[in-house]
């Protein structure tokens, strides 16, 4: 089994988000980045098919050579390969288009995403990824097990969760819950050494297209100030509520 894991390079939850030239730009001054957690979870998964099956798993991101460091993490967990397009990434189409290039290329049976990147929050690459390559498609998806070339996933849905039999080739949009948060991975010094002897392939984006455009980005408004009532003073709390907060 082959298997292809799609990366984003996002700011870490920790880091101060500022914008510039207007508020149209990110600014990336001082932001440390990382592996986007469901793609983490991903990953990890794809270990396990590595382990327990003998899965080939390679790794693939579009972005600049800022994002290597993210990369290289990969390896180092453990996956085989990884590539880079050597792109910024505009919008989750374009993204999609230059993954489903690699996807055509690498004649992958699984390809793992997570659902969603924690920086724009677009939801986007994984369908479109799957329409684009003629695959099977499962998004929010919290269990996977592969046998032969059929595959069984659970993935959530409102209210409760949804158990669905498919085969491949197949795409899914995981999650939190596709491996649990103790399995994830830290690399170890020998992971690290062994990264880089490991292949990181540079390829030059295809033609695509950018659907979308950002136009202004904007921070929420501050948190204002708490007020402490005490719990004897009911007649103090249902005015704020009433006259303040304008919840009654």
């Amino acid at each position: 089994m082959k298997i292809l894991v799609c990366l984003s390079n996002v700011p870490d939850t920790t880091s101060k988000i500022n914008f510039t030239d207007g508020d149209t730009k990110f600014d990336t001054n001082g932001v440390q980045f990382v592996i986007n957690p469901n793609d983490e979870f991903g990953l990890t998964r794809a270990m396990w098919f590595k382990e327990k099956q003998g899965a080939t798993v390679h790794v693939a991101t579009v972005g600049e050579a800022s994002t290597e460091p993210t990369i290289r993490k990969a390896l180092a967990i453990g996956a085989d390969e990884a590539i880079r397009v050597n792109a910024i990434p505009t919008d989750g189409y374009f993204v999609a288009e230059q993954l489903a290039e690699i996807v055509k290329n690498g004649e992958y049976d699984l390809v793992i995403a997570g659902r969603e990147s924690i920086d724009y929050n677009g939801g986007m690459v994984p369908g479109i990824l799957a329409s684009l390559s003629g695959m099977n498609f499962v998004n929010t998806c919290i269990s996977l097990e592969i046998e032969g070339n059929n595959a069984t996933a659970v993935r959530e849905i409102d209210g409760g969760k949804e158990k669905i039999s498919t085969t491949m080739p197949l795409v899914i949009g995981g999650q939190k819950g596709l491996v649990a948060e103790s399995d994830l991975r830290i690399p170890n010094m020998r992971g690290i050494m062994m990264a880089r002897q490991k292949k990181l392939n540079v390829v030059e984006p295809i033609s695509a297209s950018k659907a979308t455009d950002d136009v202004k980005f904007e921070k929420p408004a501050p948190k204002g100030q708490v007020k402490l009532v005490d719990a004897d003073n009911i007649d103090e709390l249902i005015n704020l509520l009433h006259n303040e907060a304008k919840v009654i």
